[in-house]
């Protein structure tokens, strides 16, 4: 009984420590920027597959939790530039964190959803980690939507440098405008960063000791 107990908090012991590695590894990532938006959001060296790796690995609870961490983080990094040019009043301060940082950070947690039902890892990981970037995305698309829906005409006149910003305009207006606008706004980064996460994971889980880690024989 004694020896099942302390395998037990050895196990945790080991999985506290892989988790705050993980977090420390995906917030140096996300300083290496391939670009960056003005407004929030940009393209990194693969900062989201730590975390990726942590909700393989150990599930749902712990990749939310190192999720959460990295997501609290970010935010500490980059909120108060985002919200100050925003004119922000307090309450969509807290929406912003919320949708922007600790929803979208901790959802990436979420990417061994089809572990145990896909068991080809490659297969596995890759899905369970698009489907971690989808809901990442649909996070940051609520909060383009709500909190800066209003920048929509600005953007696509003067912001976006799109040669189909005016047939937007024309074709769009109050709230679906804004839809619109949060829809493109966050699909360029999120796309790329999605699929360089994608092609990661799977190179990753191709490499035996990460397999093993992960708790695939």
């Amino acid at each position: 009984m004694k020896s099942k107990t302390m395998d037990k908090s050895n196990e945790t012991t080991l999985k506290l420590t892989v988790s705050a590695i993980m977090v420390a590894l995906s917030t140096v990532l996300s300083f290496v920027k391939f670009s960056e938006l003005p407004y929030g959001g940009s393209v990194t060296l693969f900062s989201f597959v730590p975390i990726l790796f942590v909700g393989y690995a150990y599930g749902a609870k712990w990749g939310l939790g190192a999720g959460l961490v990295h997501g609290i983080l970010q935010m500490i990094f980059g909120i108060s530039g985002a919200t100050a040019g925003a004119g922000f009043k307090w309450w969509q301060v807290v929406l912003c964190a919320l949708l922007d940082y600790l929803v979208a950070f901790s959802v990436l947690g979420l990417s061994g959803v089809f572990k145990k039902s896909i068991k080809n890892p490659q297969a596995s990981f890759a899905l369970g980690a698009l489907f971690a970037c989808v809901l990442k995305y649909i996070s940051h698309f609520f909060s383009g939507y709500i909190l800066f829906g209003g920048w929509a005409e600005w953007f696509f006149t003067e912001g976006g440098g799109m040669s189909y910003g005016s047939k937007i305009l024309s074709a769009y207006s109050g709230n679906v405008l804004s839809a619109v606008y949060s829809v493109i706004y966050n699909a360029t980064f999120s796309i790329p960063e999605t699929v360089l996460s994608l092609v990661m994971v799977v190179v990753l889980i191709s490499i035996k000791p990460i397999r093993k880690a992960a708790g695939i024989k």
